[in-house]
Formats: structure tokens, sequence, C-alpha cells
């Protein structure tokens, strides 16, 4: 059980990720996961509404599976297979989100300053997990898929859109990090 805990090195995880790339192109299906909420809206109606929206909902169904093994694995991992709640950061790092007024930076994988519920109803907290919820539901309906869709699969099928959607999500995960998180943090101190 220790080796399943455990982070994997770079030689298991990378081939495991290559395997389930062939897989899934071997069967005709590409991976992402942005894409499965166009068979969700699809099925909610949202073809009623809109052209975009109208999907083949029976050549889509495997996205469902797939997203369902996601959130179980997920739910699995956290319950199971989580040797701690905490985090290995940089001390650099702590510091300098500590200073953002981040207290417990690198204590759990959700910081309460963000997800604790009693931020999530201050009007900051909800603006920030709006804002961001819009941000990166439209970016990735624009960029025609999300980072793992494109920086996973895009690249592997050697797709110039990808690498052009990967370079702008680096370049935007840069100016958020650097500019933005500071200014939203800061702020409001």
């Amino acid at each position: 059980m220790e080796f399943i805990t455990q982070p994997w090195p770079w030689y298991v995880g990378g081939p495991l990720i290559a395997l389930i790339l062939f897989l899934m192109f071997y069967f005709g299906k590409e991976f992402g996961v942005s894409t499965t909420l166009e068979t969700f809206c699809s099925v909610a109606g949202a073809g009623k509404l809109s052209e975009y929206f109208k999907v083949d909902i029976q050549q889509n169904s495997w996205r469902f599976v797939f997203v369902l093994g996601i959130l179980l694995g997920g739910l699995i991992s956290s319950a199971f297979l989580m040797s701690s709640q905490g985090i290995d950061l940089h001390p650099d790092t702590v510091k300098e989100l500590a200073d953002l007024g981040f207290a417990n930076a690198g204590g759990s994988y959700l910081p309460e300053e963000i997800f604790s519920m009693e931020n999530l109803f201050s009007l900051k907290g909800f603006l920030i997990l709006i804002g961001a919820g819009i941000l990166i539901g439209f970016g990735s309906r624009y960029a025609g898929g999300c980072t793992s869709g494109h920086a996973i699969s895009g690249l592997s099928n050697l797709q110039l859109p990808s690498l052009v959607a990967v370079i702008g999500f680096f370049i935007g995960g840069l100016v958020m990090i650097w500019f933005l998180f500071p200014f939203i943090f800061l702020s409001t101190k």
C-alpha cells in the first residue's frame, strides 16, 4: 500500500499517461474534461436555446463515465490514499503565502482563506470563486479545450493550436501569480 500512496517517479507516471492516451486515440476518443460540459448542457436541454449545445449524447455518453471515474478516483484518493493532509512547499513559498495572509500555507490542499464556509459566503470569497469559475469556463471553451486537453492530448497529437493554447495558459498563470494574486489578497488584508 505504501507504493501507491507515495508520489510516483516520472518514468512510471509518464508511460502510464502515454498508455491512457494511446488507448483513447485507438478508440477514437480525445482526452479532456471541459468538452464534457457541452454534453452535460445538452442533457440539461441547452440545445433548445443554442446550436452550440446540440451534441449527440449517445456518441458522447462515454464522457459521463470518464468524469465519474475522475470524481470517484479523487474521492478514493483523498479518503484512503493520502499520507497526510499537508503538502510539501518550499520554505520561501510558505513565507510569501504567509505574507499574503495564508496563515497555514502548505497545511492543506484547500487553504481556508479561500475555501472555508466563512470565506465562501463573504463577498470577496464569493466573487473570487464565481469570477474564477467564469474565467476558467469561458477560457477553456474559447480556447477549444482545457489545460489538460491541450497540454496532454493536443500536444501529443502535434496540434499547433494546442501549442498556442498551452503557451497562453502558461503566460496567464504567470500573470495571475505574479500580479493579480498578490493584488487580490494584499488589497483586503
